[in-house]
């Protein structure tokens, strides 16, 4: 079994260009004979990457064009001689502007489960920014520094940032900045300005129209300024305030001192290009983006922050997606296989330490309370309302176990009778024998999933897809929770 690896593909939908990779998971037992079995993603090889393609968008320019997409789509898994079938894991990813579009959930979704047997349709700023971070080398280069290491992915319509710290994401941020956001012809002329930027032009006094002319200088002192209030800030210069227009979203009340930058999307894949000097060189691709590029790079090094150059740039997301989204639980799990995959499921945390989970009333009352909270939440037409993640026990006695299953059931069966499946999440490797004694408990009444060996947080969505080698499963862990959407 060790060594074995699976195919995962990512796609990244972005606001200028469509990206689709072809990776190979190799996964093996990284714990030794005394311990028990553990399983983790090894390496990381990507085997195909296709060109970049321009998004294809309806005439009104606010739906995606779907069946261009899928598409050029089917003719990159030719390509890359995958068949859908083969594919076991990995994301799409609709990003930037493209994610406002009319059409965007339902074509991510669709393409989700056309893509293969797990992929999985991932949307929203904090998750997207996490995924280039992964995708750039940011993460990476956290593990290997004392600081902490911001990447800025700069695309067509956004500026996804994420802060890493010795191998943690410490938060996320997302700016109105992208080098679409404003197109323009080489005579000045400009074609298009997003709503997205329009509070923020007003805010500045700015008074652009499309099908008038820009000067060279204006735009440049444009793109300065909103270069200036992205870095003013990430350092802080500038509190996060909830009415700033150039903020999407953010996970930060107040972002840490950032020591290193990486700036990755399309817009560090410009960096390798000359600074344009004239409108006509500005406007090589109908945008901003070539000038954004470099006065990025001017307000970062105004601010005396150090530059790293990132591994990847314009294909951070996507390698981020296919490469990076995938977990393994494994080994010390206990599934229904014909419940999976399952996709887009709240987690709600349950806290007992080693000394409370020795009280039952405590526990009792513990889970109640949280299947209470979680009731008014729930749409009565779902077939799983929840994973339960049970955190923050080292040491459980397999008396108290039970005790937490006797309970856990009852209280499921309670609050939610017409739910067939219970879906548990837990620290440590307890899953086989937790997931044992609520099949117990549940008399087949309820199919069990019981899984461990992932970090999930409040406020994430997990995705659990199917049995590999019958001993594992492929899992996606979502950050959708935003302070300011």
């Amino acid at each position: 079994m060790d060594g074995q690896s699976i195919i995962s593909v990512g796609i990244d939908i972005g606001t200028s260009t469509t990206k689709f990779i072809v990776s190979h998971l190799k996964y093996a037992k990284v714990s030794s004979h005394f311990s028990l079995p553990r399983y983790e993603i090894v390496e990381r090889k990507i085997v195909y990457e296709s060109p970049m393609y321009s998004t294809p968008l309806k005439e009104k320019r606010d739906e995606i064009d779907l069946k261009t997409l899928a598409g050029w789509l089917e003719e990159q898994y030719k390509k890359a001689g995958v068949n859908v079938s083969e594919v076991k894991s990995g994301a799409v990813i609709i990003t930037g502007e493209t994610a406002t579009k009319k059409n965007a959930e339902s074509i991510l979704h669709y393409l989700a489960e056309k893509s293969g047997d797990f992929v999985v349709a991932i949307a929203g700023a904090s998750l997207e920014a996490l995924l280039a971070g992964k995708g750039s080398g940011a993460f990476l280069r956290s593990k290997e520094v004392k600081g902490t290491v911001a990447n800025i992915d700069i695309g067509g319509g956004t500026a996804n940032v994420a802060l890493f710290r010795r191998g943690k994401v410490l938060g996320t941020i997302t700016y109105h900045v992208g080098g679409r956001l404003i197109e323009l012809d080489q005579n000045g002329e400009i074609t298009f300005i997003s709503s997205s930027i329009q509070p923020w032009l007003h805010s500045k006094n700015y008074q652009l129209q499309v099908k008038k002319k820009i000067g060279f200088r204006e735009i440049q002192q444009i793109v300065q300024e909103m270069c200036k209030d992205m870095l003013n800030s990430l350092t802080g210069q500038k509190p996060i305030r909830l009415d700033d227009s150039l903020i999407h979203s953010t996970s930060f009340q107040v972002i840490p001192p950032i020591d290193e930058v990486m700036i990755s999307g399309g817009i560090g894949q410009l960096l390798e290009k000359e600074a344009p000097k004239t409108i006509y060189d500005t406007a090589v691709y109908g945008d901003i983006g070539p000038l954004l590029a470099h006065e990025v790079v001017k307000a970062i090094e105004n601010c005396s922050l150090k530059i790293i150059k990132a591994t990847q740039t314009s294909r951070a997301t996507v390698i981020g997606a296919g490469m990076q989204s995938t977990e393994i639980s494994g080994a010390t799990i206990h599934v229904t296989a014909s419940r999976l995959p399952i996709r887009n499921l709240p987690i709600m945390v349950i806290e007992l330490n080693d000394e409370q989970i020795k009280s039952g009333d405590y526990v009792y009352e513990q889970i109640e309370q949280a299947m209470i909270e979680w009731k008014q939440y729930f749409q009565g037409e779902q077939e799983i309302p929840f994973a339960i993640h049970i955190r923050g026990i080292s040491y459980c006695s397999y008396a108290a176990l039970k005790e937490v299953a006797k309970v856990l059931f009852s209280l499921y069966e309670k609050y939610f009778p017409r739910n067939p499946v219970l879906v548990v999440i837990c620290e440590n490797d307890i899953a086989k024998a937790l997931g044992q004694l609520l099949v117990l408990q549940s008399k087949n009444k309820v199919d069990i999933i019981s899984i461990d060996q992932v970090v999930v947080e409040q406020g994430d969505y997990i995705d659990i897809g199917e049995t590999i080698n019958q001993s594992m499963v492929p899992v996606v862990i979502k950050t959708l929770a935003f302070m300011k959407n």
